[in-house]
């Protein structure tokens, strides 16, 4: 082979390996861009559900919140109505005893 078809078939490998590369490089730069768009992509959802889940679980706790209000007040509710109810049973047993003790202090200063 004459030397300079030689030269011309080197030049052209070498044109050829620097397209190669030139290719491989884009590729590479595409592949990752699109990998920093996926992974902004996956950071973003994973921020939207974390949100999401942060409010599921505040609303149910001010859900339970609410509710063991409620059962503090019926209790108390309840247990207001059964000491009001103790009293008013009392209320002649007191009144005999403040009349008893009237009636004693009267006596005695008699």
């Amino acid at each position: 082979m004459p030397r300079p078809q030689v030269l011309e078939r080197i030049k052209s490998a070498e044109q050829e390996a620097d397209e190669i590369v030139a290719e491989a490089e884009q590729e590479r730069d595409e592949r990752i861009a699109e990998a920093r768009e996926r992974a902004e992509e996956i950071r973003t959802d994973a921020q939207r559900e974390a949100q999401e889940l942060k409010e599921r679980q505040l609303e149910e706790a001010r859900d339970e919140i609410d509710e063991e209000c409620e059962r503090i007040l019926e209790e108390g509710e309840q247990e207001r109505e059964e000491l009001a109810g103790q009293a008013e049973d009392r209320i002649d047993e007191v009144t005999d005893y403040v009349v008893s003790l009237f009636q004693e202090d009267v006596h005695a200063q008699t």
